[in-house]
Order: C-alpha cells, then structure tokens, then sequence
C-alpha cells in the first residue's frame, strides 16, 4: 500500500520541498514536521501538540514546485464551519487520520499502524493470528459487490457521518465502520443537486474534487452490474499506474472489447475515430477524464465512465473530453466532429 504518511525522523529523503528559498506561507521548519503527508500530487506538513497532530497552513505542490496556502474555508467541507479557522485548531484525528491510519481510536487518539494496513481492508486480525483459517478474517473478495466496494468507499468518497458531532466532535471519516459492515448504515455520501455546481460536485453529478472515487463509481452503470473496485485495481500492489491490474487499455479491454458483449464493436480505430496509438484512442481519455481537481492546476480522473458530452459543457459548464484536449476549439466543434462519427450515435453524443 502507499505509505501516504512518512515520519521524516526516520526518512528525511520523505520531505519533498524546498524549504532552502524563503516564501512568506512557510512559517514553520523541518524540524518541526512531525509527519509528511503525500508524495505525487501535494504534501502536507503535520506537526505534534498535546496529542493531536495539526497540518500546518502551507503546502508543496509537487509537480509544479511551488508553495501553496493550505486552509479549508468555510462554505467548501461540511465541516469548516465547526472549526475555529487556525489550523492550529483543526487537528488530523478526526479530519484526516481515520482514513490514513488503522483502528483510529477516538477515545485515545490512537492508532495500531500508520497508513493502509491489512486491518484497514480486512477487519480485526489477531483472531486470524490464533486461528489462521478463512472465517477468522473478512475477505472483500467473498462479500458482495456493494460491501466489497463500501471497503474502499469508505475513505475514496466526500460524505458525512450519519451521527454529528460524536461527544461533541465533527469527524470527516465513518467513525464505527469495519469492513464487512454496511457503510451506508453509518456514513452519507455528499448530496449533489443536478444542475448546480458545488465545492463537490459538477452539474452533471460527476464529482469535482478528488478523494470522490466512490462518489462516481456508485451512480456508474460499473457499478450497477456487480463489477467492483478490484476488478480494475489490485491494492496488494502491481507496476502500473493507479495499482491496475493491467496496464492501460488492457484492463478495460478485459471486459470490454470487440468479441464480448459489453463491446465497442469493431476496432479502436473506429471506436475513437483516433489513431490507435494515440492519446484519444485511450479508454480513460473519454470515459475517465481529469476533470476533478487535487491541488493547483493538477487534476484526476472520474470514475462514472460516461461520456460527457460537449452538450453538457454549453448547456451546464461541465468539462468534456474532446475540449479538454483539444484546447485550441470550443465546443460547438467537438458537436460538429461527433455528429460526422460512423459508429456513435449523435443522439447519446452530441444532442
């Protein structure tokens, strides 16, 4: 699993940013970074008070190599408002540590393990430990596709907790879920309201914001028909990107191919009217499309696999796949182009 939380104490190559050139956001020093936090897209900077750990207000932005202020404000997360806004006053055992440590206990501020450990995604293990046998321990591979994916769902989604505050604290995780539970039961995905764009979410429904994984893939036709997380991602652990279990197109093309029901039918070529060895020819370019944003000008893809339509770009604001590429033409060309394609229908995508 990602090790998303580093102690710099014991790996100081962890610490990613340039803290050699003075910048008025960064008020704080190496030395006081208690734990970092992320490594490809940002890093954040934890530090120790009491027992609680707070992030400190200024971030790395990994790819473009600079600083950028960190603060969450009021009208973006449900929760800004039940905090004082100081970072200093935010602290990560219930706005952050749930979902990057294991058996975060809120009575002791707590944890067995640091990051995603087996617990995180299989349940309680030292019954297991004494009694190694399958009915010791939750194995997502054997529940059903709805508790499966409530396994990764419950940290890869923006939503509530059912019960707010829990002994006068706001926790932005699913205080109480174990893998194997209902996590509906506990946690309520963020509400969206078609035709409105929030903090959370597109008009369309699609999510804005990253960490919404779960947000997409629920209302995808995925998702409907019993395929889960782990038919695309293995979190044991593979060389390609994003934990796939096949690199690129071939782990769409698993299920989806020409000889199979699912389809496309015909060639690559002709499904994505692109040379096959381009980038329009990549499933994710149309299907998932980064259009949800992390930090800066960096974004990550969606995970409803629909094609939005250039339609819903001039009727709604929603990014579409064939502008975001194409960044030099405007929608009404993107119309144009589809309405001419062979093998797609112009109502679906381009009315």
């Amino acid at each position: 699993m990602a090790k998303v939380i580093q102690d710099p104490a014991k790996h100081p190559e962890a610490i990613v940013a340039d803290f050699s050139t003075p910048n008025p956001l960064v008020t704080f020093r190496k030395e006081d970074i208690a734990f970092t936090y992320g490594t490809k897209w940002k890093q954040r900077y934890f530090t120790k008070r009491g027992d609680d750990y707070y992030v400190f207000p200024a971030q790395w932005d990994v790819r473009a190599k600079m600083w950028r202020r960190y603060f969450v404000e009021n009208g973006t997360d449900w929760w800004a408002v039940h905090y004082p806004p100081d970072q200093m006053q935010r602290p990560t055992g219930p706005l952050c540590d749930g979902c990057h440590s294991v058996n975060y206990d809120i009575k002791t501020k707590t944890v067995t393990e640091w990051n995603v450990g087996c617990e995180k995604c299989h349940g309680p293990g030292s019954l297991h430990v004494e009694f190694p046998v399958a009915s010791t321990i939750v194995n997502p591979a054997k529940l059903d596709s709805v508790r499966a994916d409530d396994v990764c769902i419950q940290c890869h989604s923006q939503g509530q907790p059912r019960t707010k505050p829990i002994d006068g604290v706001y926790y932005d995780w699913p205080v109480g879920y174990k893998p194997g539970d209902r996590l509906s039961d506990v946690w309520m995905l963020e509400e969206h309201h078609l035709g409105k764009e929030s903090f959370t979410h597109w008009p369309d429904g699609t999510a804005h914001k990253n960490r919404m994984q779960g947000n997409d893939f629920v209302q995808s036709q995925m998702s409907l028909k019993g395929v889960r997380c782990s038919g695309c991602h293995d979190v044991h652990g593979t060389p390609n990107e994003a934990v796939l279990r096949v690199s690129g197109n071939g782990v769409c093309l698993q299920c989806h191919g020409p000889q199979v029901q699912p389809g496309p039918r015909g060639t690559i070529e002709q499904h994505t009217q692109h040379k096959a060895t381009s980038t329009g020819s990549r499933c994710v370019a149309c299907h998932m499309p980064a259009i949800e944003r992390t930090v800066g000008n960096v974004n990550v893809r969606s995970h409803t696999f629909k094609f939005i339509s250039p339609v819903m770009t001039k009727r709604l604001g929603v990014p579409n796949p064939c502008t975001t590429c194409h960044t030099d033409r405007m929608p009404d060309w993107a119309i144009d182009a589809l309405k001419r394609w062979p093998t797609s229908s112009p109502w679906r995508v381009a009315e």
